[in-house]
């Protein structure tokens, strides 16, 4: 990272938040330490690439790369904008434990997938992207500092790998209100992310990316990645959110969630290949189709209960007509 990367935006952020102000930007400085100055593309993949990959995104593989056959990303975030410090900081959505898990199955897939698999995921979601070369420099790279770090976790204590966090996200027994999270962003969240939610840039060169990322609109996640989903925000933001001052209420979490998932974004395509057994997609998944008789707007923002019920009663309902099929088969 530039080392004057955080320069003219901080002064505006410090004064507008006062006291949270200075202890939020204590915060993002710490976790957006600068790296040594990039060299290029390596011949070879390195766990040291691989992090400068995560920690700057835009730069290296994103709009920011003079190569246009090297803009893989389609906006200006970085990986590290949700892998705080660089997926080194454990708990919720750290990276240091991410290599155990997998191979796993994928309902979204709809099979089983391995740790590139869900690298591409996030290139094409989250990152509002196009796919890596499986094989190639930055894909393996990252992969090998994904690795590295699993390594480095397996040889640490368990009083480092606890995390810093409140106690874990529990759903509300209601639907979101959009309009109470909207209070909630203007309090808590404004300071940083911006009123319209687009953001605090790094520096007046948008090459240069945020301090401080976009919550919606064209520079901002698509609709089709994992943080669409507001319980899944919701569980991010109770755990690290604001920066270094995660004190929201259940109820605060899930309303902001909402809200900022409630915005305009950018709209991936051929969403309805998305789990080939509809019975597998999440109850909060934010586009149809749907193995049950919900809305739309059910599915976005709740409530959930009804819906995990419905799913409860048909696999019950299925495992009764094969065990009563499998009986009179045996007779």
């Amino acid at each position: 990272m530039n080392p004057d990367k955080q320069s003219g935006s901080i002064l505006f952020t410090v004064l507008a938040g006062g006291a949270a102000g200075l202890g939020i930007i204590a915060a993002a400085l710490w976790l957006y330490r600068p790296l040594p100055v990039s060299s290029g593309v390596p011949l070879e993949a390195t766990a040291e690439y691989g992090e400068r990959l995560i920690r700057h995104t835009p730069e290296e593989m994103g709009p920011a790369n003079p190569d246009p056959a090297m803009r893989y990303t389609g906006s200006h975030l970085d990986c590290a904008s949700c892998h705080l410090d660089s997926g080194r900081k454990p708990g919720t959505l750290s990276l240091l434990q991410t290599s155990s898990r997998y191979p796993r199955f994928s309902g979204r897939d709809g099979g089983e997938g391995d740790l590139r698999d869900r690298i591409q995921g996030c290139m094409t979601r989250s990152m509002n992207g196009r796919e890596l070369p499986r094989d190639g420099v930055q894909m393996v790279s990252m992969e090998l500092y994904i690795n590295s770090l699993w390594a480095q976790t397996q040889a640490s204590s368990e009083s480092r790998l606890q995390p810093d966090e409140p106690p874990a996200f529990r759903e509300p027994d209601r639907a979101a209100d959009i309009a109470a999270g909207q209070v909630v962003f203007e309090q808590r969240c404004a300071v940083c992310h911006g009123i319209d939610g687009l953001g605090l840039q790094a520096t007046k060169d948008i090459k240069e990316g945020y301090l401080f990322p976009p919550l919606w609109g064209p520079d901002s996640y698509n609709n089709g990645a994992g943080m669409n989903r507001v319980l899944t925000a919701a569980l991010f933001i109770k755990a690290r959110m604001p920066l270094g001052q995660p004190d929201l209420t259940d109820d605060q979490a899930f309303d902001v969630s909402a809200y900022i998932n409630s915005k305009e974004r950018p709209q991936m395509a051929n969403l309805e290949e998305d789990y080939p057994d509809r019975t597998t997609k999440p109850v909060d998944s934010p586009y149809p189709p749907y193995a049950d008789p919900f809305p739309v707007e059910q599915h976005k923002f709740g409530p959930f209960g009804p819906i995990r019920e419905y799913h409860a009663a048909q696999t019950a309902a299925r495992n009764a007509a094969q065990n009563a099929a499998g009986t009179a088969g045996g007779r």
